[in-house]
């Protein structure tokens, strides 16, 4: 082989050998993104209508809480504690292999009751406007389900959040399983980024809810 033959092996060589380290760079990055500071998620289900339609896709912001390590849900760095009305990305107590997105109702140190479906807080009557009722019924305190119109009063430990969804009947949430634990939060929903309509009826471009792109969510 000659000079040029090797020179030009040598920069081939090289070529290939930066497309690798910039691809293996970019799959780093994406992977510390998606660990630390923004996660996409799909809504499958109904229990946050109407502020979250099924198939929105989110993006969570993660680091908004603390930035945490993976698996381990120990916080590195702390941040603040979710409040009030905050729409948070959680894994369940009761299922540990899922992520829930509901809305924070009660905080630490918080007196959660529920009177004929209207939501109190520290004895306050709470009518945020995104909660609906599919419903009209009331179900008693006594019955199967009646915890969902009527609950507690309880008091939110320390560490630990309720939360609801916005669909107030059709809402598998801490009036059944329970509180949150905060080490159990992923992070904060902030921003619709595609909504896809599985349900349309009509010509293939209304299957996007093109209205949605870009919503911030609150």
């Amino acid at each position: 082989m000659d000079n040029t033959s090797k020179k030009e092996a040598a920069v081939q060589k090289s070529v290939i050998r930066e497309n690798i380290e910039a691809c293996l760079v970019a799959i780093i990055l994406a992977l510390l993104i998606r660990s630390f500071a923004v996660q996409a998620f799909k809504i499958p289900s109904g229990s946050m209508l109407e502020t979250l339609q099924i198939g929105d896709h989110i993006l969570v912001n993660k680091f908004i809480y603390g930035i945490k390590i993976p698996f381990l849900k120990s916080a590195i760095i702390s941040g603040k504690k979710p409040e009030h009305n905050d729409i948070i990305v959680f894994i369940p107590p009761h299922d540990p292999d899922k992520d829930f997105i509901k809305r924070v109702v009660g905080v630490e140190g918080d007196i959660v009751e529920i009177r004929d479906k209207q939501l109190y807080i520290n004895n306050k009557k709470i009518t945020g406007g995104y909660e609906i009722f599919s419903d009209p019924s009331v179900m008693p305190k006594n019955s199967n389900r009646g915890i969902r119109d009527n609950f507690g009063p309880v008091k939110v430990p320390a560490n630990s959040l309720f939360c609801m969804g916005d669909n107030r009947d059709t809402s598998y949430d801490s009036r059944f399983w329970g509180f949150v634990d905060l080490k159990a939060v992923k992070g904060k929903a902030f921003m619709i980024y595609w909504s896809w309509n599985s349900k349309n009826s009509g010509s293939f471009l209304n299957y996007v809810r093109w209205n949605r792109f870009g919503q911030i969510i609150d």
